[in-house]
């Protein structure tokens, strides 16, 4: 009988094999056809030469353990002096027209004095940088020849999760190396890359890649390799990819332009989480939390209040609060766009002409003092009037700083001493005396929005008191 079972066993294994086999994606014809568009990027900087091995940057700067691009870390050997030149196989890149226009990552090529790409077919010519954004990390360069393979470009906001994809690279400079996976998820905001809708795929990437392509089974591009999240330094299944819509808005204003203009909306925003929501009477957590107007923006323009929650912009819904960024990022300067907003309470339609993305942001610096004046006993904290200096200092207009917290409704909603607050359920705080009313007269036993100013950034956080008295 054991027999039996097992042959019957082995029996419907071979038979269940083929169909799952036929269900796997055959990715030898796609490479053929792509893998002669891909190439390597290797760079010539002027490095200074120190004993030991160091794990930095080729402009110096140290690589961070996570979201670490994808550096080929050389080796820098010396007795401690002078400079040399340092060539270097930094990453990947792809032809995306045949006379010799190729994208690749701006981190690849940041400092370099002499960019080589070395073709499939194993020529080496130096490329010109006709442009690259760091803030999108896209590089567009040039070599002089023609007729070149390039590669198909796709549509990658048609990108699903769980759809197969597939990378071409040099990790660690092993040329034309193929990997594959699926995708994870799209539309992903990573720290201090406020401008791409990230792809998240599980494609094993590692240090050369970068810059490379990520095909769809169609063979068609729709990413470039970009980053990774790490601890170990290599490839731990979280890779992302700059979407390739993205990427060619880019590259098309680097050709004509040399640089790229991004639209600006002029607010700081933050995400909606459930006691946010419920404190200003949504339904669920969603949209982009008008933090701060900043002044002379043209959010300010168009009417835009603090405690603004945007939910559509330019026809497409908010969702989470990183998606405004990247909607706003990729219009141009001058767009003019309707944006659906919630306002205590009430859904509202401005109109909104873009302004120009200044070349850095601007940043509210704060510092706290002052003499202390009552406030109302629901919160248990001590607050005092700004004085002219501190609204300067702290770039606020109106408010109240905390001097104190104490055991109480304000310290289990998370305030501090040092923090500013300048609206209170919809209302702006303009003096300790209307701050202590407007306390008295907050309702029991549901969030309300507070606003406050902490550390240079404003924020909303919910406050909910149990009682009335």
């Amino acid at each position: 009988m054991k027999r039996l079972i097992s042959t019957l066993c082995v029996s419907v294994t071979l038979m269940l094999a083929p169909s799952v086999q036929a269900d796997l994606p055959d990715f030898t014809g796609l490479v053929k056809d792509t893998a002669p568009s891909v190439v390597n990027i290797s760079t010539v900087q002027s490095a200074p030469s120190r004993g030991g091995l160091e794990f930095r940057t080729p402009d110096g700067e140290e690589i961070p353990e996570i979201f670490r691009h994808f550096f080929r870390i050389p080796e820098q050997f010396g007795d401690g002096g002078g400079q040399r030149k340092t060539p270097q196989s930094l990453g990947s890149g792809f032809v995306i027209s045949s006379d010799g226009y190729i994208l690749t990552n701006h981190h690849v090529i940041k400092g370099a004095e002499q960019v080589i790409v070395r073709l499939n077919d194993r020529r080496e010519l130096e490329a010109e940088v006709v442009g690259s954004d760091e803030r999108s990390d896209v590089a567009l360069l040039k070599i002089d020849a023609n007729n070149l393979p390039a590669v198909d470009i796709g549509d990658s906001s048609e990108l699903e999760q769980g759809e197969w994809v597939l990378a071409i690279g040099s990790p660690f400079g092993f040329d034309h190396t193929v990997t594959s996976g699926i995708v994870s998820a799209t539309g992903r905001a990573l720290a201090n890359e406020n401008y791409v809708p990230f792809i998240q795929t599980d494609v094993a990437i590692n240090p050369g890649n970068s810059g490379g392509p990520l095909f769809n089974l169609d063979g068609e591009v729709v990413g470039i390799n970009s980053q990774i999240y790490t601890r170990s330094g290599g490839f731990m299944g979280l890779s992302f990819a700059i979407p390739i819509d993205v990427a060619m808005g880019v590259a098309e204003q680097l050709k004509s332009d040399g640089y790229v203009s991004r639209g600006w909306l002029g607010v700081v925003i933050q995400e909606v989480n459930k006691d946010l929501a419920e404190s200003f009477g949504l339904d669920k957590p969603a949209g982009a939390l008008v933090a701060k107007v900043l002044p002379n923006s043209p959010a300010e323009a168009a009417g835009f209040r603090e405690g603004d929650i945007i939910q559509r912009f330019n026809g497409k819904p908010i969702v989470l609060s990183s998606d405004l960024p990247h909607q706003v990022g990729r219009l141009s300067p001058g767009s003019k766009v309707n944006v659906e907003l919630v306002r205590s309470g009430e859904t509202r339609r401005l109109k909104v002409e873009l302004g120009l993305l200044p070349g850095t942001n601007e940043q509210a610096r704060a510092e706290s003092s002052g003499s202390v004046a009552p406030s109302g006993n629901r919160l248990n904290i001590v607050v005092a009037d700004l004085t002219d200096e501190q609204k300067n200092k702290w770039n606020v207009r109106d408010g109240v700083v905390i001097q104190r917290v104490m055991s109480g409704a304000g310290s289990a909603a998370g305030l501090v001493s040092g923090d500013v607050i300048t609206m209170l359920n919809g209302e702006r705080v303009e003096s300790a005396h209307q701050f202590a009313s407007l306390v008295r007269d907050l309702p029991a036993n549901r969030s309300v929005p507070m606003r406050i100013v902490r550390r240079g950034s404003p924020l909303f956080i919910p406050l909910r008191l149990s009682s009335k008295n």
